[in-house]
This record gives C-alpha cells, sequence and structure tokens, in this order.
C-alpha cells in the first residue's frame, strides 16, 4: 500500500480516537519503525495536507506525530507555518507529554526550518509556546529549553528570552523528556547568562553564568571555560572587582583560567590602564573569536568609575584635576561627566564646588517601604519552596533510609530544627504587612 494511502487510514484513525494513550500506542506500534516517518511526512491521496484536515488542539498527539516527521526528512513538504504557530499555541500539555520525544523533535524542527528561512526569528514566538505550555509548570527543565535559548541568542532576540529566565529551575523530570542531558542545562544557563550581559543586567548575567560554571561533571566542559571568562568580564563591569568562584566548581577550571589572556587583564584591573589597554590590543583576536569584544570594551570604558571609587575609601576631598591625573582622563571636564554620573547612579556620595573641589561622603542607606515589603514577600517565597522541596525530600525512600541509619550512628534528632524552620513562615507573613 502507497504511504498516501496508509496516511489516509492513520488519518482515520486520528479523528476517530477518543483516547490519547490509545492512539499513541497505535502510531507508535503499528507502523514500522523504518517507514513510520515517511509515511506521516506524505500528503494524502488527494494531494491535500492533512494538516489541514486536523484540529491543532483536539487532534494535539496526531499533529504532533506529523509535524515530527515532517520537519525530520529533508524530502518532506514543509508544514504550513500558521498551523504550526496555531498548534504550538494550542495543543494539549498532557496529550503532547505522552509523546516527549516528538516533542523535542518538533522543537528542533522548527528552529531548524527558521534558521534556514530568511526570517530566523519566526521560531521564537512557537518555540516561547511550547516552552511555557508543555512543562507542568514554569520551574522545570526540558530538551526543549536549550533549543529555545540558542535560538533567543543567535537572533539577538534577547527580551523574548526573558521572561523563561526570570523564572529559576527546580525541577527536573526525565519523563518530560527523556532525552534531556547534562548539557542542555550548561547550555541553557550559559545562554541566559549571555542574554541578561546583553541587556546590563549585570547581577543576573553573575547568576546564570555561576549556575552553568557550577553545574557537576566528571571533566570540566569547555562551555564551563567560557562561562568563566564570562563571569569575570561580568563582575568587573558591575563591581570593579572579581568575587571568589564558589569552591565545588571543578578544581581544573581556575588553573586553565590562570592559563588564558583574561587572567591577566582581570590582574590589572582597573588602575593599571596602560596594561588594560596593551592586553585588549594584544589579545583582540582571541576576544573576538570568543565573543567577548563587547565585554572587554565595557569593562575598559568603566575603569575610570572604578578608580575613582575607590579613592573614596582613602580621601575626603580632592580636586578634579587631582582626580583626573589619578584616574587617567584627559580633561577635567571627563571627571565632571563620570562624577555627576557616579553620583546619579548612586556609586558614590559627593559634592563638587564652585572650585572645583570635590568632598566625599558616605552614602546613607535608605529603603522604602515597597523595598522591605519585596525582600520580606520574596523570602516568605523561597521559605514556602524549601518547605515543599523538604516534604518531598521526606518522602523519598531513599532518604529515609539515610536518615535513619544517620540517626541510629550519630543519635542525630532533626526534630527540633524541622520545628524551628517549619515555624518561620507565619513570622514573615506577619512582618510584611507592617504599616
Amino acid at each position: 500500500m502507497a504511504p498516501s494511502e496508509l496516511l489516509d487510514t492513520i488519518l482515520n484513525q486520528i479523528t476517530n480516537s477518543d483516547n490519547a494513550q490509545t492512539l499513541h500506542h497505535i502510531l507508535r506500534t503499528n507502523l514500522s519503525k523504518d517507514s513510520r516517518d515517511t509515511i506521516l511526512a506524505s500528503l494524502l491521496p488527494s494531494g491535500q495536507d492533512p494538516l489541514t484536515v486536523l484540529d491543532m488542539r483536539e487532534n494535539t498527539l496526531g499533529v504532533l506525530w506529523i509535524l515530527a516527521a515532517r520537519f525530520s526528512l529533508q524530502t518532506a513538504t514543509p508544514p504550513p507555518w500558521p498551523l504550526v504557530q496555531e498548534f504550538c499555541h494550542t495543543f494539549i500539555p498532557e496529550d503532547a507529554r505522552l509523546a516527549p520525544d516528538r516533542v523535542t523533535a518538533v522543537a528542533r524542527g522548527i528552529a531548524a526550518f527558521a534558521n534556514a528561512s530568511p526570517n530566523p526569528k519566526a521560531a521564537i514566538l512557537p518555540l516561547y509556546d511550547l516552552v511555557r505550555r508543555y512543562p507542568p509548570d514554569n520551574s522545570y527543565l526540558t530538551s526543549i529549553h536549550s533549543v529555545f535559548a540558542l535560538s533567543c541568542v543567535s537572533t539577538q532576540s534577547f527580551s523574548a528570552f526573558i521572561p523563561v529566565l526570570e523564572n529559576p529551575i527546580t525541577n527536573i523530570n526525565t519523563a518530560l523528556s527523556p532525552d534531556l542531558t547534562y548539557s542542555d542545562s550548561l547550555t541553557y544557563h550559559y545562554l541566559g547568562g549571555i542574554a541578561f550581559a546583553s541587556l546590563r543586567r549585570w547581577a543576573e548575567a553573575q547568576e546564570y553564568f555561576e549556575i552553568a560554571l557550577s553545574t557537576p561533571g566528571h571533566v570540566p566542559s569547555a562551555l564551563q571555560l567560557e562561562a568563566l571568562k564570562k563571569l569575570k568580564l561580568v563582575q568587573l563591569i558591575a563591581t570593579g572587582k572579581t568575587a571568589p568562584l564558589p569552591k565545588y566548581i571543578h578544581p581544573l577550571l581556575p588553573r586553565l583560567f590562570k592559563n588564558s589572556p583574561y587572567h591577566a587583564f582581570v590582574n590589572a584591573y582597573p588602575h593599571n590602564t596602560d596594561l588594560l589597554n596593551e592586553c585588549a590590543h594584544r589579545e583582540a583576536v582571541t576576544f573576538a573569536n570568543e565573543k567577548n569584544t563587547g565585554l572587554i570594551q565595557q569593562a575598559l570604558s568603566r575603569a575610570p568609575r572604578w578608580t575613582l571609587k575607590k579613592l573614596t575609601g582613602t580621601y575626603v576631598t580632592l580636586s578634579l584635576p587631582d582626580i583626573a591625573r589619578a584616574i587617567k582622563l584627559e580633561s577635567e571636564d571627563d571627571v565632571r561627566a563620570l562624577l555627576l554620573d557616579m553620583i546619579e547612579s548612586n556609586d558614590v556620595a559627593a559634592q563638587i564646588s564652585a572650585d572645583g573641589t570635590v568632598t566625599f561622603s558616605d552614602p546613607a542607606p535608605t529603603f522604602t517601604k515597597e523595598q522591605v515589603d519585596c525582600v520580606l514577600a520574596d523570602v516568605q517565597d523561597q521559605t514556602d519552596l524549601l518547605n515543599s522541596l523538604e516534604r518531598e525530600m521526606a518522602k523519598s525512600k531513599e532518604f529515609l533510609n539515610k536518615a535513619s541509619k544517620t540517626r541510629d550512628d550519630s543519635q542525630w534528632a532533626p526534630q527540633a530544627e524541622e520545628d524551628l524552620f517549619m515555624s518561620t513562615s507565619g513570622v514573615w507573613a506577619e512582618e510584611a504587612g507592617f504599616a
């Protein structure tokens, strides 16, 4: 029987089925694996596209299998793009989770199809819908996440990536993505750091680079070394100095970093302007090849700011010419403009007199009620999340066996500590509503 005739029979089964699990079993087992995609990627005997016959939502599972087949075969007719978008926006997640490998295939197919088209950004919206709608909630990492992340970063659609990144990953379920790998998590968080850095959201960029950097593995990956390089540069831009690395990263990574030109750049920052410029010029090709030229240039442009900030810890008053010499700016006007910008952004507290004397002072910390409420609410949310994770862990047979063994060995009694932490949520709720 010709593939198109077989597809006609399958189409009838899809439209008449009222049980998604039964249909999934039929599609997976009743067709030969060698010919399945060829059949599903065919047109109907009349030449009609089967996707135009199916309902994108009600026939979620059938559409999913057909789309995966159409994207996987280079000789297949490309699916109509409006139907692809409609499917991603309306599919039934519970039905799609019956065929997680097909979901990943569709996501990768969408990205590849868009990349080969004149408009690579076309993949962003359907992939966004897949990422947000397929998992049970936004805390789950799936194999779709890394596909979406790569599409966003490669097309510089950073703003489209942010709503997904603002939901921290706290859950992994391989039933959602059996093909989920270590590199999916590493790629997602590394690209998340790039997106935040591109939007100059330095704190979030540091967080995501650090997660990528500390992803456990037997050997460090090349991507982790790149995350370390970008992390150091982002720290220089944001604070003028680097922070100690987490103790749980792979010990080989700091040694590899010391053998790179970035180490010399970090050591010279921010005071040794001549050495910084020399390093940037000498290693320009390396920085460009590793896509770090932008971060290097931003770090260089902010070096005088951090040199000036360090002066405030030593001097109470300085003249504009003295500051210009110390931070190696050519004119007093440049120093004045830098000072005014730093004062406006609350980097320093200072006053400039008419004769050009700058008086530094310690900035008084100020917090609004809204800021305090926001912090307390965030702490309460984190407390609730930790309590939820603790309850889930307590259900684990492996955890209970280990806890029982530990208690037998050391007479450790966790009840008091558990009671202490369980009692905190009410306190935060009470404090968050203060007038």
